[in-house]
């Protein structure tokens, strides 16, 4: 087991999972909202304090004097948005597997319309899942799918325990890897989709996030560090956002066949009437968003 299987959610990248909520439930209380995430805003307050003095409402977000929220707000709507619409698309067409990587404090299964008999594997390390499911369980939330959390280690064998959760790899899937790659060295991220394109049938889909600059942007972003220094935040951007990254999920997905479509995040955030600020990190400005759908391969 790797180190990366005792992160909580109030400490490294468990931190960026609840910064992440934080931006849903904001977004949700904006006029025409981008996303709406009823459920976000209890993840938040549940462990709110003076370290960690994150938003729930556009006021809390408009008059943070540290921090820049909105921008980052609009950022995490338009992704949330374009991958909604992917999944609902892709069971709208048939699919009823749908398996999100690194699932953190994600409610799909429980805010999004499903079709009948659509299974959601929530994959993410225990402690994690363990949060999520004592919040949600409070709130009374009701799945709108067959939830099924997948307590496993992305850097190591995930594989077995989602096949044990139900998951059939005779049957095509819905994959979502969001706010995920950055955070993974280049061998992690090529063994990620190896795995995933090993357990994908044909007619199989997948959404990406993906960076294809460096992250040095973001592990220099003097927002992050103001914030991190006056609130005494335990985070590290240089731990979290290490090396350099070089692995292309376009050109390993190819190779095996995937056909591709690519979007910069930039144009979905026109496309949807919320376009991005100049003043995010040049990584998240050149942020893509990639779709693929498996064929076989003499398709």
């Amino acid at each position: 087991m790797s180190e990366s299987a005792e992160w909580d959610i109030v400490s490294g990248v468990g931190q960026t999972a609840l910064a992440v909520a934080a931006c849903r439930a904001v977004e949700t209380l904006r006029e025409n909202p981008l996303v709406r995430d009823p459920y976000a805003t209890g993840f938040v307050l549940a462990v709110r304090g003076p370290t960690l003095p994150l938003p729930v409402t556009p006021e809390e977000a408009d008059n943070d004097e540290v921090f820049p929220w909105p921008v980052f707000i609009t950022y995490t709507g338009v992704r949330s948005r374009f991958l909604d619409e992917f999944l609902t698309a892709a069971c709208g067409a048939g699919i009823r597997q749908v398996v999100l990587l690194a699932a953190g404090l994600d409610t799909r299964a429980f805010r999004l319309q499903w079709p009948d008999g659509v299974a959601v594997y929530e994959v993410d390390v225990p402690r994690v899942l363990e949060f999520k499911d004592q919040v949600l369980a409070g709130s009374g939330a009701p799945a709108r799918s067959a939830r099924r959390p997948v307590a496993a280690d992305l850097g190591g064998n995930w594989a077995t325990p989602l096949r044990a959760a139900g998951f059939d790899p005779a049957a095509p899937a819905a994959w979502v890897a969001e706010g995920l790659l950055p955070y993974l060295e280049d061998e992690a991220k090529a063994r990620l989709l190896a795995v995933v394109n090993a357990l994908s049938a044909p007619g199989s889909e997948i959404a990406i996030e993906y960076t294809p600059t460096s992250l040095e942007s973001m592990r220099a972003y003097s927002a992050l560090h103001a914030a991190i220094d006056e609130r005494g935040v335990d985070l590290d951007p240089a731990e979290i956002w290490r090396g350099e990254h070089h692995e292309d999920p376009v050109a390993r997905l190819a190779g095996w066949g995937w056909t591709i479509s690519v979007t910069p995040l930039a144009d979905a955030a026109r496309e949807y009437g919320r376009p991005l600020s100049d003043t995010l990190p040049e990584a998240m400005l050149a942020t893509v968003l990639i779709t693929a759908r498996a064929i076989p391969a003499s398709g």
